[in-house]
């Protein structure tokens, strides 16, 4: 599932350049693992392999590149398997989330302190 889902998005971003010229396509694909890269002319790069780690488990990892409308050079490196999708890198660096509110944070160590019983 999680492999279908990175492949959409990369799908899309590929119609997203629909006016952008292929300079480089790879693609290799087995029973139990595959691998692609692409590179257009608008400075899209795109390379990301996934091999089957147990009956139903991927893992997958990747890397995509661009330049910005702003002519900043954008790069994320990521993997996606049993413990879902993570950025292991991005360039300009991902926004901080913002710090969960006291009012929340005592709610949740409310409910850690007190498991719901099965009775």
């Amino acid at each position: 599932m999680k492999f279908i889902i990175a492949l959409a998005c990369l799908v899309a971003l590929a119609c997203a350049n629909e006016n952008a010229n292929v300079l480089k396509r790879e693609q290799e694909v087995n029973v139990n693992d595959f691998k692609f890269a692409y590179e257009l002319d608008n400075s899209v790069k795109v390379a990301q392999e996934g091999k089957l780690k147990g009956e139903d488990i991927w893992e997958v990892k990747g890397d995509q590149g661009w330049t910005s409308p702003e002519g900043e050079q954008v790069s994320l490196q990521y993997v996606a398997d049993e413990n879902g999708y993570q950025v292991l890198s991005a360039n300009p660096a991902l926004p901080t989330p913002p710090p969960i509110p006291e009012a929340i944070q005592r709610a949740l160590e409310w409910i850690a302190a007190h498991p719901k019983s099965d009775e």
